[in-house]
Protein backbone atom coordinates (compact mmCIF):
# COMPACT_ATOMS: atom_id res chain seq x y z
CA UNK A 1 0.00 0.00 0.00
CA UNK A 2 1.40 3.47 -1.01
CA UNK A 3 1.67 6.61 1.18
CA UNK A 4 1.04 9.97 -0.10
CA UNK A 5 3.22 12.95 0.70
CA UNK A 6 3.38 16.67 -0.70
CA UNK A 7 5.73 18.14 -2.52
CA UNK A 8 8.51 20.33 -1.49
CA UNK A 9 10.60 23.12 -1.84
CA UNK A 10 13.06 22.71 -4.55
CA UNK A 11 16.35 21.33 -3.51
CA UNK A 12 19.93 23.09 -4.19
CA UNK A 13 21.91 21.47 -7.01
CA UNK A 14 23.04 18.30 -6.10
CA UNK A 15 26.74 18.97 -5.87
CA UNK A 16 25.77 20.24 -2.18
CA UNK A 17 24.36 16.76 -1.41
CA UNK A 18 28.04 15.53 -2.66
CA UNK A 19 30.21 18.14 -1.07
CA UNK A 20 27.97 17.71 2.29
CA UNK A 21 27.99 13.63 1.99
CA UNK A 22 31.66 13.93 1.34
CA UNK A 23 32.92 16.71 3.98
CA UNK A 24 30.81 14.50 7.05
CA UNK A 25 32.29 11.39 5.81
CA UNK A 26 35.71 12.60 6.33
CA UNK A 27 35.70 13.34 9.48
CA UNK A 28 33.77 9.96 10.16
CA UNK A 29 35.77 7.00 10.37
CA UNK A 30 37.71 7.17 7.63
CA UNK A 31 39.83 9.98 10.08
CA UNK A 32 39.94 7.50 12.55
CA UNK A 33 41.18 4.21 10.38
CA UNK A 34 43.76 6.56 8.71
CA UNK A 35 45.16 7.12 11.82
CA UNK A 36 45.46 4.24 13.61
CA UNK A 37 49.15 3.47 12.62
CA UNK A 38 50.51 6.90 14.43
CA UNK A 39 48.78 5.27 17.68
CA UNK A 40 50.72 2.41 17.23
CA UNK A 41 54.22 3.05 19.01
CA UNK A 42 52.42 5.76 21.63
CA UNK A 43 50.00 3.41 22.71
CA UNK A 44 52.57 0.03 22.90
CA UNK A 45 54.84 2.18 24.84
CA UNK A 46 52.39 3.18 27.72
CA UNK A 47 50.40 -0.32 27.55
CA UNK A 48 52.53 -2.57 26.80
CA UNK A 49 49.90 -4.29 24.09
CA UNK A 50 51.56 -5.89 21.54
CA UNK A 51 51.48 -4.50 18.06
CA UNK A 52 49.22 -7.40 17.03
CA UNK A 53 46.23 -5.85 19.75
CA UNK A 54 46.51 -2.08 18.74
CA UNK A 55 46.55 -2.91 15.30
CA UNK A 56 44.25 -5.43 15.65
CA UNK A 57 41.60 -2.56 16.74
CA UNK A 58 41.12 -2.18 12.90
CA UNK A 59 40.25 -5.80 12.88
CA UNK A 60 37.88 -5.22 15.24
CA UNK A 61 36.27 -2.01 14.57
CA UNK A 62 35.37 -3.74 10.89
CA UNK A 63 33.82 -6.55 12.45
CA UNK A 64 31.82 -3.69 14.66
CA UNK A 65 30.82 -1.87 11.58
CA UNK A 66 30.15 -5.48 9.58
CA UNK A 67 27.91 -5.70 12.11
CA UNK A 68 26.35 -2.60 11.98
CA UNK A 69 25.99 -2.47 8.75
CA UNK A 70 23.34 -5.20 8.76
CA UNK A 71 21.25 -3.39 10.70
CA UNK A 72 21.63 0.08 8.59
CA UNK A 73 20.90 -1.95 5.63
CA UNK A 74 17.53 -2.73 6.82
CA UNK A 75 17.13 0.99 7.50
CA UNK A 76 18.69 2.80 4.35
CA UNK A 77 15.66 2.57 2.37
CA UNK A 78 12.76 2.91 4.31
CA UNK A 79 14.23 6.52 6.86
CA UNK A 80 15.62 9.73 5.24
CA UNK A 81 19.00 10.05 4.92
CA UNK A 82 19.41 12.62 8.27
CA UNK A 83 17.62 10.52 10.56
CA UNK A 84 19.85 8.15 10.25
CA UNK A 85 23.10 9.75 9.58
CA UNK A 86 22.88 12.43 12.32
CA UNK A 87 22.70 9.84 15.66
CA UNK A 88 25.18 7.70 13.56
CA UNK A 89 27.85 10.76 13.53
CA UNK A 90 27.23 11.46 17.24
CA UNK A 91 27.67 7.76 18.53
CA UNK A 92 30.76 7.48 16.34
CA UNK A 93 32.39 10.10 17.73
CA UNK A 94 31.80 9.63 21.69
CA UNK A 95 32.87 5.98 20.92
CA UNK A 96 36.27 7.60 19.42
CA UNK A 97 36.32 9.66 22.77
CA UNK A 98 36.11 6.91 24.86
CA UNK A 99 39.32 5.01 23.44
CA UNK A 100 41.60 7.88 24.63
CA UNK A 101 40.23 6.62 28.71
CA UNK A 102 40.32 3.26 28.68
CA UNK A 103 42.95 1.48 31.57
CA UNK A 104 45.75 -0.77 29.95
CA UNK A 105 43.57 -4.18 29.57
CA UNK A 106 43.35 -5.76 26.27
CA UNK A 107 39.93 -6.40 25.72
CA UNK A 108 38.95 -3.07 27.55
CA UNK A 109 40.73 -0.98 24.76
CA UNK A 110 39.06 -3.20 21.78
CA UNK A 111 35.59 -2.76 23.10
CA UNK A 112 34.96 1.27 22.47
CA UNK A 113 37.04 -0.03 19.09
CA UNK A 114 34.71 -2.44 17.91
CA UNK A 115 31.93 0.52 18.80
CA UNK A 116 33.14 2.74 16.38
CA UNK A 117 32.81 0.28 13.69
CA UNK A 118 29.41 -1.03 14.48
CA UNK A 119 27.79 3.34 14.92
CA UNK A 120 30.16 4.43 12.02
CA UNK A 121 28.14 1.79 9.94
CA UNK A 122 26.02 4.38 10.07
CA UNK A 123 27.64 7.07 8.72
CA UNK A 124 28.54 6.48 5.00
CA UNK A 125 25.70 4.00 3.21
CA UNK A 126 22.95 6.50 3.98
CA UNK A 127 24.97 9.70 2.71
CA UNK A 128 26.45 6.85 -0.93
CA UNK A 129 22.51 6.39 -0.89
CA UNK A 130 21.25 10.17 -1.40
CA UNK A 131 24.32 11.02 -3.54
CA UNK A 132 23.72 7.91 -6.27
CA UNK A 133 20.19 9.23 -6.26
CA UNK A 134 20.61 12.20 -7.87
CA UNK A 135 23.37 11.37 -10.36
CA UNK A 136 22.94 8.46 -13.21
CA UNK A 137 25.08 10.00 -15.91
CA UNK A 138 27.95 11.00 -14.00
CA UNK A 139 27.51 9.00 -11.15
CA UNK A 140 31.23 7.61 -10.67
CA UNK A 141 32.19 10.93 -10.70
CA UNK A 142 29.47 12.10 -7.91
CA UNK A 143 30.87 8.72 -6.08
CA UNK A 144 34.68 9.93 -6.70
CA UNK A 145 34.16 13.87 -5.34
CA UNK A 146 32.43 12.21 -2.09
CA UNK A 147 35.06 10.13 -1.82
CA UNK A 148 37.72 12.52 -3.08
CA UNK A 149 36.84 14.50 0.30
CA UNK A 150 36.98 11.52 2.51
CA UNK A 151 40.55 11.21 0.68
CA UNK A 152 41.77 14.69 1.49
CA UNK A 153 40.57 14.03 5.24
CA UNK A 154 42.22 10.87 4.87
CA UNK A 155 45.74 12.83 3.94
CA UNK A 156 45.26 15.68 6.46
CA UNK A 157 44.02 13.42 9.23
CA UNK A 158 47.74 12.46 10.50
CA UNK A 159 48.42 15.59 10.46
CA UNK A 160 46.15 16.58 12.92
CA UNK A 161 46.49 13.23 14.94
CA UNK A 162 50.46 13.31 14.77
CA UNK A 163 50.18 17.58 16.10
CA UNK A 164 47.50 16.24 18.71
CA UNK A 165 49.74 12.87 20.00
CA UNK A 166 53.06 15.23 19.78
CA UNK A 167 51.33 17.80 22.11
CA UNK A 168 48.95 16.73 24.64
CA UNK A 169 49.41 12.57 24.24
CA UNK A 170 46.94 9.67 22.15
CA UNK A 171 44.74 9.69 24.72
CA UNK A 172 43.62 13.28 24.32
CA UNK A 173 43.73 12.86 20.56
CA UNK A 174 41.29 10.44 20.80
CA UNK A 175 38.92 13.17 22.43
CA UNK A 176 39.49 16.32 19.97
CA UNK A 177 39.25 13.99 16.91
CA UNK A 178 35.68 13.48 17.98
CA UNK A 179 35.17 16.75 18.86
CA UNK A 180 35.67 17.73 15.80
CA UNK A 181 34.11 14.98 14.11
CA UNK A 182 30.93 15.36 15.50
CA UNK A 183 30.71 19.12 14.87
CA UNK A 184 31.59 19.26 11.62
CA UNK A 185 29.68 15.75 10.47
CA UNK A 186 26.54 16.92 11.74
CA UNK A 187 26.70 20.60 10.39
CA UNK A 188 27.37 19.35 7.06
CA UNK A 189 24.26 16.19 7.04
CA UNK A 190 21.84 18.62 8.37
CA UNK A 191 22.39 22.06 5.72
CA UNK A 192 23.19 19.69 2.85
CA UNK A 193 22.27 16.09 3.00
CA UNK A 194 19.04 14.33 1.32
CA UNK A 195 18.35 11.92 -1.11
CA UNK A 196 16.79 12.77 -4.36
CA UNK A 197 12.65 12.91 -4.37
CA UNK A 198 13.20 11.97 -0.83
CA UNK A 199 9.94 11.97 0.98
CA UNK A 200 8.92 10.94 4.23
CA UNK A 201 6.49 11.30 7.23
CA UNK A 202 8.40 11.35 10.38
CA UNK A 203 11.44 9.98 9.16
CA UNK A 204 9.40 7.22 7.56
CA UNK A 205 10.29 7.31 3.62
CA UNK A 206 6.89 7.10 1.08
CA UNK A 207 6.58 5.43 -1.88
CA UNK A 208 4.16 8.13 -3.58
CA UNK A 209 4.20 11.49 -3.67
CA UNK A 210 0.98 13.53 -5.25
CA UNK A 211 2.06 16.39 -7.03
CA UNK A 212 -0.36 19.05 -8.74
CA UNK A 213 -3.57 16.75 -8.44
CA UNK A 214 -1.45 13.65 -9.76
CA UNK A 215 0.52 10.70 -7.52
CA UNK A 216 4.03 10.36 -8.76
CA UNK A 217 5.93 6.68 -8.17
CA UNK A 218 8.92 6.59 -6.83
CA UNK A 219 9.84 3.09 -7.22
CA UNK A 220 13.30 2.89 -8.72
CA UNK A 221 14.44 0.15 -11.25
CA UNK A 222 16.50 -3.03 -10.09
CA UNK A 223 16.76 -6.30 -7.71
CA UNK A 224 15.01 -6.80 -4.34
CA UNK A 225 18.09 -7.75 -1.82
CA UNK A 226 16.73 -11.37 -2.14
CA UNK A 227 16.74 -11.62 -5.97
CA UNK A 228 20.16 -10.05 -5.72
CA UNK A 229 22.01 -12.71 -3.58
CA UNK A 230 20.79 -15.24 -5.83
CA UNK A 231 22.80 -13.55 -8.57
CA UNK A 232 26.61 -15.12 -9.38
CA UNK A 233 27.50 -10.68 -9.87
CA UNK A 234 26.63 -9.91 -5.95
CA UNK A 235 28.99 -12.58 -4.94
CA UNK A 236 31.26 -11.26 -7.75
CA UNK A 237 31.60 -7.89 -6.69
CA UNK A 238 31.22 -8.99 -3.22
CA UNK A 239 34.64 -11.35 -3.40
CA UNK A 240 36.44 -9.46 -5.98
CA UNK A 241 36.55 -6.23 -4.09
CA UNK A 242 36.91 -7.87 -0.88
CA UNK A 243 39.73 -9.51 -1.59
CA UNK A 244 41.44 -5.72 -2.52
CA UNK A 245 40.29 -4.66 0.87
CA UNK A 246 42.56 -7.43 2.51
CA UNK A 247 45.68 -6.05 1.05
CA UNK A 248 45.02 -2.41 0.67
CA UNK A 249 43.43 -2.01 4.57
CA UNK A 250 46.63 -4.18 5.80
CA UNK A 251 49.14 -1.92 4.33
CA UNK A 252 47.90 1.04 5.47
CA UNK A 253 47.22 0.33 9.21
CA UNK A 254 50.87 -1.22 8.77
CA UNK A 255 52.57 1.10 6.65
CA UNK A 256 54.33 3.12 9.70
CA UNK A 257 55.63 0.53 11.46
CA UNK A 258 56.42 -1.37 8.23
CA UNK A 259 58.39 1.75 6.74
CA UNK A 260 60.57 2.49 9.90
CA UNK A 261 61.14 -1.14 10.47
CA UNK A 262 62.83 -1.17 7.25
CA UNK A 263 64.62 2.36 7.65
CA UNK A 264 62.91 5.38 7.41
CA UNK A 265 62.23 8.28 10.06
CA UNK A 266 59.10 8.00 12.14
CA UNK A 267 58.05 11.45 10.71
CA UNK A 268 59.64 10.09 7.24
CA UNK A 269 56.99 6.99 7.87
CA UNK A 270 54.14 9.11 9.03
CA UNK A 271 54.38 11.03 5.90
CA UNK A 272 53.92 8.74 3.59
CA UNK A 273 50.23 8.53 5.30
CA UNK A 274 49.83 11.87 3.92
CA UNK A 275 50.62 10.43 0.00
CA UNK A 276 48.55 7.62 0.91
CA UNK A 277 45.42 10.29 1.45
CA UNK A 278 46.75 12.51 -1.61
CA UNK A 279 46.67 9.60 -4.02
CA UNK A 280 43.32 7.80 -2.98
CA UNK A 281 42.13 11.28 -3.63
CA UNK A 282 43.48 11.80 -7.18
CA UNK A 283 42.44 8.09 -7.54
CA UNK A 284 38.79 8.71 -6.63
CA UNK A 285 37.40 12.12 -8.84
CA UNK A 286 39.81 10.84 -11.50
CA UNK A 287 38.98 7.47 -11.46
CA UNK A 288 35.18 8.30 -11.19
CA UNK A 289 35.41 10.53 -14.33
CA UNK A 290 37.13 7.45 -16.10
CA UNK A 291 34.82 4.94 -14.78
CA UNK A 292 32.03 6.83 -16.02
CA UNK A 293 33.44 6.17 -19.49
CA UNK A 294 34.95 3.41 -19.78
CA UNK A 295 33.22 0.09 -19.01
CA UNK A 296 34.45 -1.08 -15.47
CA UNK A 297 35.30 -4.94 -16.47
CA UNK A 298 38.02 -2.95 -18.41
CA UNK A 299 39.56 -0.41 -15.53
CA UNK A 300 38.82 -2.42 -12.67
CA UNK A 301 41.51 -4.91 -13.22
CA UNK A 302 44.03 -2.54 -14.53
CA UNK A 303 43.52 -0.30 -11.25
CA UNK A 304 43.26 -3.55 -8.71
CA UNK A 305 46.38 -4.95 -9.65
CA UNK A 306 48.04 -1.29 -9.36
CA UNK A 307 49.40 -1.99 -5.89
CA UNK A 308 51.12 -4.87 -7.14
CA UNK A 309 53.91 -2.71 -9.06
CA UNK A 310 53.99 -0.39 -5.49
CA UNK A 311 54.89 -3.49 -3.03
CA UNK A 312 57.75 -3.92 -5.28
CA UNK A 313 59.07 -0.53 -4.17
CA UNK A 314 57.86 -0.42 -0.56
CA UNK A 315 61.72 0.66 0.84
CA UNK A 316 64.33 3.25 1.27
CA UNK A 317 64.72 5.80 0.16
CA UNK A 318 61.79 8.17 1.22
CA UNK A 319 61.19 8.86 -2.46
CA UNK A 320 61.07 5.55 -3.78
CA UNK A 321 58.67 4.32 -0.89
CA UNK A 322 55.90 7.42 -1.76
CA UNK A 323 56.01 6.61 -5.31
CA UNK A 324 55.09 2.99 -4.48
CA UNK A 325 52.69 4.25 -1.09
CA UNK A 326 51.09 6.71 -4.22
CA UNK A 327 50.64 3.52 -6.33
CA UNK A 328 48.74 1.43 -3.52
CA UNK A 329 46.88 5.20 -2.80
CA UNK A 330 45.12 5.65 -6.66
CA UNK A 331 43.93 2.04 -6.08
CA UNK A 332 42.41 2.20 -2.93
CA UNK A 333 40.82 5.71 -3.94
CA UNK A 334 39.50 4.61 -7.27
CA UNK A 335 38.34 0.93 -5.40
CA UNK A 336 35.71 3.51 -3.75
CA UNK A 337 33.81 4.86 -7.13
CA UNK A 338 33.79 1.13 -8.02
CA UNK A 339 31.66 -0.46 -5.21
CA UNK A 340 28.34 1.73 -6.11
CA UNK A 341 28.74 2.22 -9.16
CA UNK A 342 28.88 -1.69 -9.99
CA UNK A 343 25.94 -2.78 -7.29
CA UNK A 344 23.95 0.35 -9.65
CA UNK A 345 24.74 -0.98 -12.93
CA UNK A 346 24.67 -4.62 -11.80
CA UNK A 347 22.18 -4.83 -9.43
CA UNK A 348 20.09 -1.89 -9.74
CA UNK A 349 19.03 0.54 -7.59
CA UNK A 350 15.57 -0.51 -5.79
CA UNK A 351 17.56 -1.83 -2.92
CA UNK A 352 20.69 -0.52 -3.61
CA UNK A 353 20.97 0.89 0.79
CA UNK A 354 20.27 -2.93 1.38
CA UNK A 355 22.81 -4.37 -1.60
CA UNK A 356 25.29 -1.78 -0.23
CA UNK A 357 25.16 -2.84 2.86
CA UNK A 358 25.35 -6.34 3.15
CA UNK A 359 28.13 -5.72 0.56
CA UNK A 360 30.28 -3.83 2.24
CA UNK A 361 29.26 -5.87 5.33
CA UNK A 362 30.96 -8.86 3.53
CA UNK A 363 33.55 -6.71 2.52
CA UNK A 364 34.78 -5.46 5.94
CA UNK A 365 35.02 -9.06 7.03
CA UNK A 366 37.20 -9.46 4.40
CA UNK A 367 39.30 -6.18 5.41
CA UNK A 368 39.81 -7.18 9.00
CA UNK A 369 41.88 -10.20 7.90
CA UNK A 370 44.44 -7.59 6.44
CA UNK A 371 45.72 -6.10 9.20
CA UNK A 372 45.69 -8.94 11.28
CA UNK A 373 47.21 -10.97 8.95
CA UNK A 374 50.62 -8.29 8.59
CA UNK A 375 50.35 -8.26 12.38
CA UNK A 376 50.72 -11.94 12.63
CA UNK A 377 53.36 -12.15 9.53
CA UNK A 378 55.79 -9.77 11.54
CA UNK A 379 54.95 -11.27 15.79
CA UNK A 380 55.20 -14.80 14.31
CA UNK A 381 58.24 -14.10 11.63
CA UNK A 382 59.40 -10.66 12.39
CA UNK A 383 59.26 -9.25 9.44
CA UNK A 384 56.33 -8.32 6.97
CA UNK A 385 58.24 -9.71 4.03
CA UNK A 386 57.07 -12.77 3.49
CA UNK A 387 53.30 -11.85 3.60
CA UNK A 388 53.72 -9.57 0.98
CA UNK A 389 53.26 -12.71 -1.89
CA UNK A 390 50.30 -13.74 -0.58
CA UNK A 391 48.56 -10.23 -1.14
CA UNK A 392 50.07 -10.70 -4.35
CA UNK A 393 47.85 -13.38 -5.51
CA UNK A 394 45.03 -11.93 -3.54
CA UNK A 395 45.33 -8.91 -5.60
CA UNK A 396 45.23 -11.19 -9.22
CA UNK A 397 42.36 -12.99 -8.02
CA UNK A 398 40.04 -10.34 -7.29
CA UNK A 399 41.04 -8.87 -10.57
CA UNK A 400 39.67 -11.87 -12.64
CA UNK A 401 36.42 -11.96 -10.92
CA UNK A 402 35.96 -8.20 -11.21
CA UNK A 403 36.73 -8.41 -15.40
CA UNK A 404 34.18 -11.40 -15.58
CA UNK A 405 31.04 -9.17 -14.49
CA UNK A 406 29.99 -8.95 -18.15
CA UNK A 407 28.18 -6.41 -19.64
CA UNK A 408 26.02 -3.67 -17.68
CA UNK A 409 22.22 -4.67 -16.76
CA UNK A 410 20.87 -1.04 -15.79
CA UNK A 411 23.37 1.36 -17.95
CA UNK A 412 22.75 4.96 -17.76
CA UNK A 413 19.81 6.99 -18.42
CA UNK A 414 20.38 9.37 -21.24
CA UNK A 415 20.04 12.78 -19.56
CA UNK A 416 18.53 11.84 -16.47
CA UNK A 417 21.27 14.26 -14.22
CA UNK A 418 20.01 17.41 -15.75
CA UNK A 419 16.32 15.99 -15.36
CA UNK A 420 17.03 15.12 -11.68
CA UNK A 421 18.89 18.64 -10.84
CA UNK A 422 15.89 20.59 -12.93
CA UNK A 423 13.00 18.36 -11.53
CA UNK A 424 13.12 15.55 -9.00
CA UNK A 425 9.89 13.76 -9.45
CA UNK A 426 9.93 14.14 -13.31
CA UNK A 427 13.35 12.06 -13.14
CA UNK A 428 11.50 9.66 -10.71
CA UNK A 429 8.64 9.43 -13.25
CA UNK A 430 11.30 8.14 -15.71
CA UNK A 431 12.76 5.73 -13.60
CA UNK A 432 9.28 4.03 -11.94
CA UNK A 433 8.31 3.34 -15.74
CA UNK A 434 11.87 1.68 -16.36
CA UNK A 435 10.96 -0.28 -13.34
CA UNK A 436 7.49 -0.85 -14.17
CA UNK A 437 8.26 -2.02 -18.07
CA UNK A 438 11.53 -3.80 -16.74
CA UNK A 439 13.38 -2.36 -19.82
CA UNK A 440 17.50 -2.39 -18.41
CA UNK A 441 18.98 -2.07 -22.11
CA UNK A 442 18.02 0.62 -24.05
CA UNK A 443 15.34 -0.60 -26.31
CA UNK A 444 13.63 1.33 -28.43
CA UNK A 445 10.58 2.06 -25.58
CA UNK A 446 12.60 2.37 -23.48
CA UNK A 447 11.77 6.26 -21.69
CA UNK A 448 14.54 8.90 -22.17
CA UNK A 449 15.33 11.86 -19.66
CA UNK A 450 14.86 14.53 -22.77
CA UNK A 451 11.11 13.62 -23.03
CA UNK A 452 9.90 14.36 -19.50
CA UNK A 453 10.07 17.48 -18.67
Amino acid sequence: MSTVATRTSRPRSPWWVVVGGGTANAVGPPMYLATIGLFVLPIVEETGFSRTTVTGAFSVAAVGMAIGLVIVAQLVDRFAARHILVPGFALFAASMALIGLVPPIEWVYLVPCFFVGFFGAGTAVPATRAVVSWFDNNRALAVGVATGLIGLGSALAPVLAGTLIENVGWRQAYGFMALVSVLLSVTMVTLFVRARAERHVRGRLVREARVEGRDVSLELPGLTIREAVRTWRFWGIAFGLGLVGVVVYGLQVHLVPMMTDRGLTSDQAGFLLVVFGLASLVGRVAGGFVVDRVHVSVIGPIVILAPIAGMFFLHPPFSGAAVAVAFIGVAFGVEGDLLALLISRYLGTRHFGRILGVVQAAFLLGTAFGPLLLGLGYDLLGSYDPVIPVLMGVLVVGAVLIATLGRYVYPAVSGFDRLAARDELAASEVLSDIAESGDTHGSSGRPRAEARR
